[in-house]
């Protein structure tokens, strides 16, 4: 039997971790893993016992972005599925970002594309002194749409417009100072340091957080709608099914500069 792309755990305090489980791709994402969070996130916030949720990932990395295999076949797909697997990354997003209990992001590793997500949809991200980071959808002619608002939100428009332009690689000094994740520690201290962190939550009232929370993304208009959604989404799978899309594909599974190159 395959293993779930996504473990849940649940310690006796009520923390949720969800272990990104593709540890032989980099932890990169296909449809069943975002129907694994876009299926566990609902439930943890319905659940009382839950105080919050930490992601993180098996392996050597962290989240290394799309599957490429799950790219080609989304790129090659009939618009309806084009537009639902699209989608599935724009609604799992949201829900993350969205979810009313802190959430928390350990990095290290590759953390590409979606990852680089996950870390601006979380309350607090912590990065390894080992980690790698890009928003590298460019270089292979789709856009990073999905995840579009949240890059704003956390890094503010003039980073993320460099770095989702761009696609450069950063480390995790730059990640910190441009607002991607909060602290960086070296491998041997950041789960202590998460400890800290996670034990000084657990001092607040969980429905004082959870309005506080909604309040600070609702009032400043940090939540989607269904048509910025239907946008997002559409903008995606446009994108990716395009020529550029098509031929930045192929070159990346080629192992060859695309022609724009």
């Amino acid at each position: 039997m395959t293993e779930s792309p996504v473990l849940m755990t649940v310690d006796h305090r009520g923390i949720a971790t969800a272990t990104l489980n593709r540890p032989a791709l980099g932890n990169a994402y296909n449809g069943e893993m975002l129907d694994a969070l876009i299926g566990a996130i609902p439930k943890l916030t319905a659940d009382p016992a839950i105080r919050g949720l930490v992601i993180r990932g098996a392996g050597k990395n962290f989240q290394a972005g799309a599957d490429i295999n799950w790219l080609n076949a989304a790129a090659a797909a009939a618009p309806e599925q084009a537009f639902a697997s699209s989608l599935q990354t724009t609604r799992a997003m949201q829900l993350l970002n969205e979810f009313p209990k802190p959430s928390f992001a350990l990095i290290h590793g590759a953390c590409f594309g979606g990852g680089t997500g996950i870390a601006c949809c979380v309350d607090v991200a912590l990065a390894s002194t080992k980690a790698s980071f890009g928003i590298s959808e460019v270089r292979v002619g789709v856009s990073p749409t999905p995840i579009s608002t949240h890059m704003v939100n956390a890094m503010g428009l003039r980073h993320a417009r460099r770095y989702a332009i761009t696609g450069e690689r950063f480390g995790p000094e730059e990640a910190m100072r441009i607002g991607l994740v909060h602290e960086v520690h070296a491998p041997e201290a950041i789960e202590a340091r998460l400890e800290e962190i996670i034990s000084a939550m657990l001092l607040s009232s969980p429905a004082a957080i959870a309005v506080t929370k909604t309040s600070l993304l609702e009032s400043n208009g940090l939540t989607l709608s269904a048509h910025q959604v239907t946008q997002l989404t559409n903008e995606s799978w446009m994108v990716r099914a395009g020529a550029e899309g098509k031929e930045g594909l192929a070159a990346f599974r080629e192992k060859r500069k695309p022609s724009w190159a």
